[in-house]
């Protein structure tokens, strides 16, 4: 897929005349701004397609003030350095997404792929190394052995460059783990769309990791997630969308952006009892100690 910075039109929330599979309504603000610290500006969905400044102003319009841009191949990764200069409200991630390392090592273009994704994240506008990680959903066979040697590159560049590093874990909690104490961490790690339970969140507590929350903790299914944000220490917890995917409730099934973080937010603090613009004071807080500042 190429990718282009160039603007496309921006069906308004809720207008898009495509039904269910159009962008749902906006929500009510938030009380105090956030950022959502994981979202693929770049990814088409169906008919649907935004371009960037309008993608932000509908964000900004609900209280969500910031975005990081996440990569997750080279076209991706250099949309995102290229994204990030356009817009003040980005900041950017870079990597290879685990399912695809085991691709461009089968191309022979893995080390060559990785010297790249580092040239990139020295953009200074660039804050993490990311989605890295291991998925073992979706690859399996000798493809593990390529994410594994991916994921421990990824972690050497975050640490030598000072960034931020972004996990991508699916069905692969023990094995993250693993290896980040085996490799040693950068300062900053962050699991993406946290998929574990609260045995992995006091793990993170443990090792001042980061848990971003998409909206797969509003689903109904999400037992592990909820008791897994009970646990998790206040100081540690993002919020995100992951979007495109992974709409919250009750619009899940329709496609994601960034406006949608208030629906994630407001369940959080429904399921912690929390005062609502304290949490968002709060996540916000965590979001530029994991980051930086937009500024």
């Amino acid at each position: 897929m190429r990718h282009s910075l160039t603007p496309r039109p921006y069906r308004a929330p809720g207008t898009d005349g495509s039904g269910r599979r159009g962008f749902p309504p906006a929500p009510e603000p938030l009380p105090v701004p956030v950022m959502d610290n994981h979202t693929h500006l770049d990814f088409p969905t169906d008919d649907v397609r935004v371009d960037i400044a309008a993608a932000l102003d509908a964000a900004e319009a609900v209280g969500v003030c910031g975005a990081v841009q996440v990569g997750c191949d080279l076209e991706s990764s250099r949309f995102t350095v290229r994204a990030v200069d356009l817009d003040p409200r980005l900041l950017g991630a870079v990597a290879l997404h685990p399912n695809d390392a085991p691709d461009y090592a089968a191309r022979g273009e893995l080390e060559d792929a990785l010297a790249e994704i580092e040239e990139l994240a020295a953009h200074p506008r660039v804050r993490a190394i990311g989605e890295t990680g291991l998925d073992f959903f979706r690859t399996e066979g000798e493809g593990l052995a390529h994410q594994r040697y991916s994921f421990r590159r990824h972690i050497d560049i975050a640490k030598r460059l000072d960034r931020t590093l972004q996990i991508h874990d699916r069905d692969a909690h023990d094995d993250v783990v693993q290896v980040l104490r085996e490799e040693g961490t950068p300062e900053r790690v962050v699991f993406h769309c946290f998929s574990g339970d609260a045995d992995l969140a006091r793990i993170c507590n443990g090792e001042g990791w980061f848990m971003s929350f998409a909206g797969t903790l509003t689903f109904k299914n999400a037992t592990n997630l909820r008791e897994a944000l009970a646990v998790a220490d206040p100081e540690l917890v993002l919020v995100e969308t992951d979007s495109p995917f992974l709409t919250p409730h009750p619009h899940r099934g329709r496609p994601n952006a960034s406006y949608m973080v208030p629906y994630t937010v407001r369940a959080m603090a429904e399921l912690t009892e929390t005062d609502l613009s304290g949490l968002c004071a709060q996540v916000s807080a965590n979001t530029v100690r994991a980051y930086g500042s937009w500024d």
